[in-house]
């Protein structure tokens, strides 16, 4: 696998390491693999069996011998060896050539990531094969993403909505200067919903479910067309199939406390900005990326929180690597934006 993983030829990239999904960028080429972070174990020998979209179909109909698990929580690795055989099996779908050369790899990380943290990724990215690691913050990806322009004095306002972090940003002068990183994103909004439709209906569901739900009919604000959908779970009392009716009343409900969560750092950002920021993010909107921006009525939500304009930007579920990608290809002009 070596070989493969290392076919890089000198061609720079970037990573988006995420909690739900890892995508790879590489230079001249763009986006190449877009696959969920998950792999499936063999328990009793610790062979990985599948990884990506591959494990992920797994999940929830494994043997009692498979575990599918997620190797990165709220943004970050949580285990170390199984995030790094992931990150170096991605690679090994991407190149497959030797090497020329170990090529720079941008990796985009919460705002909020600790030394320690950001050491774990350092790692594994060199233990996969990369050579210079460089650490892009996630909302300043999302911004370049989104097209904003980072290089001027006047503040943009971004809020990136992952599934393990949410990270609000005013970006000035290829800078962060100020924002947050909120460990409530998708993954909490959808474990709300299980626990949700656990205590309302006595019913078992899975997160992927809750997901499908969240995105088809869930919605931030009451719609003006209400929507329902039927589903199929598991009767925590009989032990039996059960199929329930779920509204987006009930959804909205059931995810109220991550959305207020998110809503309520946006309001934090925002006071702590200078004035003059304050401002420009009132003259410029607040910009949405990550796939929580895709959760109907969310725009209307947070400018009736804050009093803003809120713009979606195109593709919000490829912002941070597009915008981590485009550092790839104009590594110089933006050499400033980097942690380490």
């Amino acid at each position: 696998m070596f070989g493969r993983i290392m076919d890089f030829l000198s061609k720079d990239m970037a990573m988006d390491l995420g909690t739900a999904n890892t995508l790879i960028y590489v230079k001249g080429k763009g986006v190449v693999l877009d696959e969920p972070s998950m792999v499936a174990i063999e328990k009793e020998t610790g062979e990985v069996i599948a990884i990506g979209r591959e494990a992920k179909n797994l999940a929830g109909r494994r043997t009692k011998g498979t575990s599918v698990t997620r190797p990165m929580r709220d943004g970050v690795i949580y285990d170390f060896e199984t995030a790094s055989f992931m990150v170096r099996s991605f690679l090994g779908k991407v190149f497959r050539r030797l090497p020329l050369s170990r090529p720079k790899l941008v990796i985009a990380v919460p705002v909020g990531i600790t030394s320690i943290e950001k050491r774990a990724v350092i790692e594994a990215a060199e233990m996969a094969g990369a050579g210079k690691v460089f650490l892009i913050e996630e909302p300043m990806a999302a911004a370049i993403g989104a097209g904003l322009p980072i290089d001027q004095p006047a503040g943009q306002m971004v809020v990136d909505i992952g599934g393990g972090t949410t990270e609000v940003a005013i970006i000035s002068q290829f800078a962060v200067s100020c924002s947050e990183s909120l460990r409530v994103a998708g993954d909490e909004a959808n474990e709300a919903i299980c626990q949700f439709i656990r205590q309302q209906h006595g019913v078992a569901i899975s997160e992927m479910m809750a997901e499908v739900m969240k995105m088809k009919i869930g919605s931030a604000v009451p719609l003006k067309k209400p929507l329902e959908i039927k589903l199929r779970g598991k009767d925590l009392v009989s032990g039996m199939p059960k199929i329930i009716t779920i509204t987006d009343a009930d959804i909205r409900l059931a995810i109220k406390e991550p959305t207020k969560a998110i809503i309520e750092a946006i309001r934090r950002v925002l006071e702590k900005a200078s004035p003059d920021l304050a401002s420009d993010v009132a003259e410029n909107g607040i910009w949405l990326a990550g796939g929580g921006s895709l959760l109907k009525g969310l725009r209307a939500l947070i400018h009736q929180a804050v009093g803003l304009d809120v713009i979606k930007s195109d593709d919000p579920l490829r912002a941070v690597i597009r915008g981590a990608g485009s550092v790839t290809e104009h590594f110089d002009y933006y050499r400033d934006v980097f942690m380490n």
